[in-house]
């Protein structure tokens, strides 16, 4: 074997071990790499800590371990417009700080009854302000609609939901050709 391949192999080995760290995140899941918008890793990972509440992983998986998080800002990234992927930064800043203002903690550091109470809390005063007059929501209100609209849009898409909890049967469905017809459960005119 040529000593310059050796070498040569050698560099590209250790430069991809030094370069590999920094491509996952500190919890071990790598995040988008996005074209349009502009949110890095923390905001990321609120985002997913968001989606993980939304659809918890219980018996069935949760968010993150259906890359929903991913799909999210996917989605946010390549199909929204300029304005609300701006309204959507906004909202995503917006609902860091009113967070932070309020527990002293990020998002990610609550325990998952005080991470409901702020979704629910915003879903209801939401509501509240849509019965009232139709108004332009809040920056935080349009962010939490975002995610959960698209983590949702993600989660019924997926292959686990398609495959695992709901069978797909071809339209108009089984033709069943031995029916009893006591089951039809007809009456005499």
């Amino acid at each position: 074997m040529n000593r310059r391949t050796v070498i040569k192999n050698l560099a590209l080995v250790i430069g991809g071990a030094v370069l590999l760290p920094s491509c996952m995140s500190h919890d071990g899941t790598s995040y988008v790499q996005l074209k349009h918008v502009n949110i890095d890793e923390d905001q990321q990972r609120l985002i997913a800590d968001v989606a993980e509440t939304i659809i918890p992983k219980t018996n069935t998986p949760g968010a993150k371990d259906l890359n929903l998080p991913a799909f999210v800002l996917k989605m946010i990234d390549d199909c929204y417009d300029k304005k609300r992927q701006q309204a959507f930064v906004a909202g995503l800043k917006a609902f860091t700080s009113m967070v932070k203002t309020k527990y002293g903690k990020q998002f990610g550091d609550l325990d998952i009854k005080q991470r409901e109470i702020i979704l629910t809390g915003i879903e209801k005063s939401a509501n509240a302000v849509k019965a009232a007059k139709p108004v332009k929501p809040d920056p935080i209100t349009g962010f939490y609609w975002d995610v959960k609209r698209q983590t949702i849009f993600g989660y019924t898409t997926s292959q686990y939901f398609m495959t695992k909890q709901i069978v797909y049967e071809l339209v108009p469905g089984r033709y069943i050709v031995h029916y009893p017809i006591k089951k039809l459960n007809l009456k005499s005119a």
